[in-house]
């Protein structure tokens, strides 16, 4: 099994155009790169949900002014990007529920790899970007 990132433009495109992008795994500590993330997309435009089991809901509403919910489905709304800052061991959960979401976009940050849940999220149509960072992407394409 094989696997490639999409090609530059398309991710120019990904990160170019701001809808609601859940960052699963996200923390409330300022010295995390889950929470410096889902702040940058933030500052771009986006509307960012955190999702993390152990926050209370309204642990991130100052700093990101949108409640944490414990899992995708919990959401109550539509998803376009799901940003994944779980361990790889965590991934199938996490695509499981992307599809059931009906997320577009299934982003994968450093570190965080498993083939086989790409060629399932790809499979279920969603683009798949994986062990790579916005921060470092908008820095190299912007």
């Amino acid at each position: 099994m094989s696997f490639s990132n999409p090609p530059d433009s398309e991710i120019r495109r990904i990160l170019s155009n701001p809808t609601t992008v859940a960052v699963v795994g996200c923390s409330d500590n300022p010295g995390r790169d889950s929470l410096r993330i889902a702040i940058l997309l933030k500052n771009k435009g986006f509307k960012v949900i955190p999702v993390n089991p152990t926050l209370r809901p309204d642990a991130l509403i100052k700093t990101l002014g949108e409640r944490c919910y414990r899992d995708l489905q919990s959401i109550p709304e539509p998803v376009e990007i799901v940003d994944v800052f779980r361990r790889s061991e965590f991934l199938p959960e996490v695509v499981s529920d992307a599809i059931a979401k009906g997320a577009k976009v299934l982003w994968c940050q450093l570190g965080v790899v498993d083939l086989a849940q790409a060629e399932r999220a790809s499979r279920a149509g969603m683009t798949v970007v994986m062990d790579r960072c916005p921060a470092i992407e908008y820095g190299r394409l912007f």
